[in-house]
C-alpha cells in the first residue's frame, strides 16, 4: 500500500522536499480530520497543542514523527497512521532542555502498541542520557488490545526506565485523559502527577469491572477522577480546572528543579531583601499551644515575596510540603499544620512528607522543617493501619537525607513526633527554636497525670493539686531554654529574625557534603 495516495511523486530534490512537507502535515493532522473536532468537543486539546503550551515557543524538536506500526490482523494492516499515536521529542522550558512525550488520543485512542512504546522508550533513554527532565502528557486508552502481549511488554519497558530515571532526572506525569489498568503504574513511578478535573481519570480496574466483581456502582470520576486522587488516595500531586493552567504550573515547577541529580537547583534574582525582618510572626503564632493557626501564613512571611508551590494541597492537610525560594535559592519546606488535626502526624501525613523529603534529597534541594507537632495521631485505626510502619518512612527519609537541613521549633514539639520532624538527634544540621517552644516527651497536663497521679489522687483538692503540679512540670522541664541548655537546640531566635537566620544558615550549608555508607541501597519501611 502507498503511504498517502496513488499519485506518483517526482524524483527531484524539490519534489522530495514537497513530499516530506506533505508527510509531516499529514502526521500532524492525523488520519481523520474530524478526530480533532471530537477532541475539542470534549474540552480537550490535541497532543500537539499541549506540547506547544508546555514548551517555549518554537523550541520543540520532534523525533520519529513518521514512525508507523508493523502489526497485522484485526484490520491493523489497513490502519497505519504516522506517529502511531504518540508525539515524542524535546524542547525548552524557560530556556532549559526538557524531554516530552504526548499521547495522541485521535489515533487508536492513544493506545500503546509496539511502535508507540518504542518511541517512548527512545525519548526516555535520551532524557536519562542527556540529564534533562521528562514530562509525559497522558491521554491514552491503555494497551492496544489488537497487538496482544507485545503491547504489554511495551509498558514493561516504560516502567523499567521510570525506575532507572528515579532520582536521576525529574519525572512529571500530566494526566489529560483516561489512564486505566497497568498504564496507571508509570505515573505512579514518577515524581509528580498533575490531573485536570472533568477529563482525567486513573484506575486499575474500571467501573464495569468493579460492578461485576463487587456489585458496587460508581462513575469513572467517582472511582478515579482528579478530586478523588487529589484528596483521598494521594495519587495526584496537583489538581486543576483546565489544561492551560495545569501546563503553566508544570512549567513553573520545572523552573524550580535542577535538570538532574548532579546539578543544584537553578537560582533566580529576587528583590526581597535577605535581611528583611519578619515582625508579623511575633503575633501570627499564638503563644497558647492549644490555639490553631495556618502554617502557610508563617511560610509566606519567611520566603521570597511570599510565594511557594505547595504539593498535595488537599491530601493529608495536617502537614504542608512546598517548594519555594530563600534569597533566590530553591528550598523545600515541611511544616506541621495546626489548622488540621492540630498538626498531629498520621499515616498519610507521614507518607506525604517522607516522599517530599526523599525527592528534595535526590535533587539537591535543602530542607527547612517548621515544627509544631503534638505527637502522632492516636487511635485504633491508625495503629491497625500501620502508623508505626508509615511513621518510620518519614524517620527514614530524614535520617537518610544528605542535603542541608535546618529545623525550627515554632511552638510545641512532643514525643516521638518531635524526634521524627528532623530533630538534632536524627541529623539535622541546625536546630533552632522560637522563645515559644515547648520541647518535651508529652504535654504538661498528660505528663503530670502520669508522674503525679498518686499525689493528685490523694489530695483533698485534686484539681488544684493537678494545676500546681502542671505548673511545676512546665517550669522545670518545658521552659523554652531547657533543650538549648543541653545542646539539643543550637539557638533560640527572635521570630522577627527568622528569614535572616534561615538564609544565613543555608548559605553556610550550601557546599555541604555528607557521604552515605557504602551499600547497594537501603531497605526503607514500606
Amino acid at each position: 500500500m502507498t503511504i498517502l495516495d496513488d499519485t506518483p511523486h517526482g524524483t527531484g530534490a524539490a519534489d522530495r522536499l514537497a513530499e516530506l512537507h506533505e508527510y509531516r502535515a499529514k502526521a500532524r493532522q492525523g488520519p481523520d480530520p474530524k478526530a480533532t473536532e471530537r477532541q475539542h468537543a470534549k474540552g480537550k486539546l490535541t497532543a500537539h497543542e499541549r506540547v506547544e503550551l508546555l514548551l517555549d515557543a518554537g523550541s520543540f524538536q520532534e523525533i520519529e514523527p513518521l514512525r508507523r506500526h508493523r502489526a497485522t490482523g484485526f484490520g491493523l494492516e489497513d490502519r497505519r497512521p504516522f506517529s502511531d499515536g504518540v508525539i515524542t521529542g524535546w524542547g525548552t522550558v524557560y530556556g532549559r532542555p526538557v524531554f516530552v512525550y504526548a499521547h495522541d488520543f485521535r489515533i487508536f485512542g492513544g493506545a500503546l502498541g509496539e511502535a508507540h512504546a518504542a518511541k517512548i522508550h527512545k525519548v526516555m533513554d535520551l532524557a536519562i542520557q542527556a540529564g534533562a527532565p521528562l514530562v509525559s502528557l497522558n491521554d491514552g486508552a491503555g494497551a492496544r488490545i489488537q497487538e496482544g502481549v507485545t503491547a504489554l511488554a511495551g509498558y514493561g519497558g516504560i516502567f523499567r526506565r521510570n525506575t532507572q530515571a528515579s532520582g536521576v532526572i525529574p519525572q512529571i506525569s500530566v494526566m489529560l485523559g483516561p489512564c486505566a489498568g497497568g498504564a496507571a503504574y508509570s505515573p505512579a513511578l514518577t515524581d509528580f502527577v498533575f490531573m485536570v478535573r472533568g477529563i482525567s481519570q486513573m484506575f486499575i480496574t474500571g467501573p464495569d469491572v468493579v460492578q461485576a466483581v463487587t456489585g458496587e456502582q460508581i462513575s469513572q470520576d467517582g472511582l478515579g477522577g482528579s478530586d478523588v486522587h487529589g484528596t483521598d488516595s494521594g495519587v495526584a500531586t496537583f489538581v486543576y480546572d483546565d489544561e492551560q493552567s495545569c501546563l503553566e504550573d508544570v512549567r513553573y515547577l520545572l523552573s524550580l528543579l535542577p535538570a538532574n541529580n548532579r546539578e543544584l537547583p537553578p537560582g533566580a534574582p529576587v528583590a526581597d531583601p535577605p535581611d528583611r525582618r519578619t515582625e508579623e510572626l511575633i503575633d501570627l503564632v499564638p503563644a497558647d499551644s492549644r490555639v490553631p493557626y495556618d502554617i502557610r501564613h508563617v511560610i509566606e512571611q519567611i520566603v521570597d515575596d511570599g510565594e511557594f508551590f505547595e504539593v498535595h494541597t488537599a491530601w493529608a492537610p495536617n502537614i504542608v510540603c512546598a517548594l519555594t525560594r530563600l534569597a533566590g535559592q530553591v528550598v523545600g519546606v515541611v511544616g506541621n499544620q495546626p489548622n488540621a488535626m492540630v498538626g498531629a502526624l498520621d499515616i498519610h501525613a507521614s507518607e506525604k512528607a517522607a516522599r517530599f523529603v526523599q525527592f528534595c534529597d535526590a535533587f539537591n534541594i535543602p530542607i527547612v522543617t517548621l515544627v509544631d507537632v503534638p505527637g502522632f495521631l492516636p487511635g485504633v485505626d491508625q495503629e491497625h493501619g500501620g502508623i508505626i510502619r508509615h511513621g518510620a518512612k518519614l524517620l527514614y527519609a530524614y535520617c537518610n537525607a544528605t542535603v542541608p537541613r535546618v529545623s525550627l521549633v515554632l511552638r510545641k514539639a512532643y514525643g516521638g513526633a518531635y524526634i521524627v520532624m528532623d530533630s538534632r538527634s536524627i541529623g539535622t544540621d541546625l536546630s533552632l527554636a522560637w522563645p515559644t517552644n515547648e520541647i518535651a516527651v508529652m504535654g504538661a497536663e498528660g505528663a503530670a497525670n502520669v508522674i503525679f497521679r498518686r499525689q493528685i489522687a490523694a489530695s483533698d483538692n485534686p484539681e488544684a493539686t493537678r494545676a500546681r503540679l502542671v505548673k511545676e512540670y512546665k517550669s522545670e522541664l518545658m521552659h523554652p531554654y531547657y533543650a538549648a541548655e543541653r545542646g539539643l537546640v543550637d539557638d533560640v531566635i527572635d521570630p522577627s529574625e527568622t528569614r535572616i537566620v534561615l538564609i544565613r544558615a543555608l548559605a553556610m550549608l550550601r557546599a555541604k557534603h555528607a557521604p552515605l555508607p557504602s551499600r547497594k541501597h537501603g531497605n526503607p519501611p514500606q
